[in-house]
């Protein structure tokens, strides 16, 4: 799907995101040394809607299409990875389709300028007090975007004694617990390798009282609005914001290549990287790989939502399609990264080179759950099954 094919609100948000871009690109080093995106800049991507982009429209949301997602991360991610990370992570505000309608709506009001962060780790104790409510305590790293964010969504167990609950279908009752921000405690952590910008601290709630409708269980129940995107499912929703992230960062480090080998030379050297026939082959193959994970990535989006727009749960077989499609781009991503880094060589060690950002960057996304091995053996795992069975 072209960005330029796209009518209404999808080409409003790509406007809204390319224009963005060209700011986020250059306050880079600002956002890296506030360790957060410059205020006045978030409240332009949440004024625009880019962090309500899968937010169901019955809550304010624009509720876009997969592609759509893929294409605004990208083109924020390219600019600055602090400031695409954020606004990404700023769309957990999707998850609140999990939640009982009325309740969202009730939650939200009318303030639909807002973002949220999201940590599913079940880092937390949830203890049932009576009428309904849950007091949670606990602690959570990785808050990324919560210098900006309206509410805020951790993981937790509800206990039973000292131990998980356990719901009526076996499985540990493991929720996430919807709170406006401010209810918690920060705790300033974020001193990080990479994504320097994210403002991704800890967040600490000391007996906070919640009612359970508050809370929701997307790894093991469905959502409660209806339509294209919650047909997806939650794993393979999150693949799908997160996404284009990989790709936006690999696109700018392998431009920064192209823009530096003409009149780069390293050591003793007389001919530019541009004329080094092994530095040619190395940014060809990496071009290659980069681009061919992103047709892959497209391919598996179109089809998935070709899948759901007919009133079809997408299938097993398309989940592990989204979940190989975001492995591999990270896969490819790194892989066009480090190459750039090590073609352009020593000048791209210093802390404001746009080289070091994205080697930084990529490193420490690729340590989100999302991007690990997981997608790869699943998909496997379950082809080889099928494999089985039809023998």
């Amino acid at each position: 799907m072209s960005a330029t094919l796209l009518t209404g609100p999808e080409t409003a948000v790509l406007d809204a995101a390319a224009e963005l871009a060209v700011d986020l690109r250059a306050r880079a080093d600002e956002t890296d040394r506030l360790r957060t995106v410059p205020a006045d800049l978030i409240a332009r991507a949440k004024a625009a809607g880019l962090c309500r982009l899968a937010l169901p429209a019955s809550l304010g949301g624009l509720e876009l299409d997969p592609l759509t997602f893929l294409s605004v991360a990208e083109r924020l991610a390219e600019a600055d990875g602090s400031a695409g990370w954020t606004i990404v992570i700023g769309n957990s505000t999707a998850f609140f389709a999990w939640l009982d309608p009325d309740v969202a709506r009730d939650l939200l009001a009318d303030d639909v300028a807002v973002a949220s962060t999201s940590v599913f780790a079940p880092r937390g104790a949830a203890v049932p007090t009576g009428r309904d409510r849950l007091t949670i305590t606990g602690r959570w790293p990785f808050n990324s975007g919560c210098d900006h964010a309206e509410w805020n969504q951790v993981g937790v167990m509800v206990m039973d004694g000292d131990r998980p609950r356990l719901r009526a279908d076996g499985q540990p009752d493991w929720r996430f617990a919807f709170f406006p921000a401010g209810q918690g405690i920060r705790h300033d952590t974020w001193r990080a390798l990479g994504l320097r910008g994210t403002a991704s601290h800890d967040l600490e709630l000391q007996g906070l009282e919640v009612h359970e409708h508050h809370t929701a269980a997307p790894f093991f129940d469905p959502p409660r609005h209806d339509g294209p995107l919650w047909r997806l499912g939650f794993v393979p929703l999150l693949g799908m914001l997160l996404l284009g992230f990989p790709l936006g960062v690999a696109r700018r480090a392998l431009d920064e290549l192209a823009a530096q080998a003409p009149q780069k030379r390293r050591g003793p050297a007389t001919a530019a990287l541009a004329d080094d026939a092994h530095v040619q082959y190395e940014a060809g193959r990496a071009e290659a790989a980069l681009q061919s994970a992103r047709a892959f990535a497209i391919d598996v989006v179109g089809a998935a939502w070709d899948e759901v727009q007919v009133g079809d749960q997408l299938s097993s077989a398309g989940a592990g399609r989204i979940a190989l499609a975001v492995r591999q781009s990270m896969l490819a991503a790194k892989d066009a990264v480090d190459t750039a880094f090590t073609l352009v060589g020593a000048s791209a060690v210093y802390d404001d080179h746009p080289l070091q950002r994205c080697f930084r960057d990529i490193h420490t996304a690729g340590q989100h759950l999302a991007f690990g091995p997981d997608g790869l053996k699943g998909w496997a795992r379950d082809r080889f099954a099928t494999m089985v069975a039809s023998s």
